[in-house]
């Protein structure tokens, strides 16, 4: 893994966010086998992923940020809670501003402003939003790398890379299947998967050009990215989850998957 660091961390985080956006890909591409998705199955998935991004926030996030500011001689806590509530915040102000629909719901619960979009943009629209932390937050992580180029920092973005991807395939699905059920065709359901996706590779590249050149801004930037992924697994995640009968397997995925995240970047 050493090799990686002889590269420019943005292009780092390209890579890395383009990987994540495929996973989403792929899961959008269940629309083409399946026309549902029985919630014995989607609700753990989605649990899985809330797992995921709940670990991730700290041991990929809050923790290195934390030890960063302990390391410049700073208050360790301030700049984490500083960034993890304007991250919080800003996915906030986000959800009042931009129309969007989370599934499940009609489309006179569409929150944001009030807008004539039709409900399939909506639905596309709150998967896109909330996938733009997520990018973030790898793309800061490799960015890292400009402060720091060790093999530990680097396999700490690897891993969050890699369970981030991981808790990207139902998220694809979750866009592309309910699409088909509402009668779009496979096809126009899949693009509609995939491109909820696409924002990371975005965000992940302005995450690490941000860090590269405001170097004092990465324990911030980690903290901002880990707070507005916390706010997306309490408002959408885990309420999406804990729908039905099915919400004994919601907590089992919830823990499988912070295991597996933990698992992912302890081990690496």
């Amino acid at each position: 893994m050493d090799w990686l660091l002889d590269y420019n961390p943005v292009l780092l985080a390209l890579g890395a966010t383009l990987f994540t956006w495929f996973v989403t890909l792929m899961g959008a591409s269940m629309v083409f086998f399946f026309k549902s998705i029985n919630k014995k199955v989607l609700n753990p998935m989605l649990g899985f992923a809330a797992g995921v991004m709940i670990a991730a926030s700290f041991w990929s996030l809050l923790k290195p940020a934390i030890e960063m500011s302990e390391a410049s001689g700073s208050l360790p806590w301030a700049p984490a809670l500083i960034g993890f509530l304007s991250g919080g915040a800003f996915l906030f102000l986000a959800d009042k501003i931009l129309p969007h629909l989370h599934m499940g719901l009609s489309t006179d619960k569409a929150e944001g402003i009030k807008t004539s979009w039709q409900r399939s943009v909506l639905l596309v629209l709150a998967i896109t939003l909330h996938n733009i932390p997520e990018g973030l937050a790898v793309g800061v992580a490799f960015g890292a790398l400009a402060n720091n180029p060790d093999t530990g920092v680097l396999a700490g973005a690897v891993a969050l890379a890699i369970g981030i991807g991981l808790q990207n395939f139902p998220e694809g699905a979750a866009v592309s299947i309910p699409l088909r059920r509402e009668g779009f065709s496979r096809l126009k359901a899949f693009n509609y998967g995939q491109l909820s996706g696409i924002v990371e590779p975005i965000s992940g590249v302005i995450g690490a050009y941000l860090v590269l050149t405001i170097t004092p801004l990465l324990p911030y930037a980690l903290s901002f990215a880990a707070g507005a992924m916390i706010f997306v697994v309490v408002e959408e995640l885990i309420p999406e989850s804990q729908t039905g009968n099915e919400t004994d397997l919601s907590t089992i995925g919830a823990m499988l998957g912070f295991a597996v995240m933990m698992l992912l970047d302890v081990a690496l």
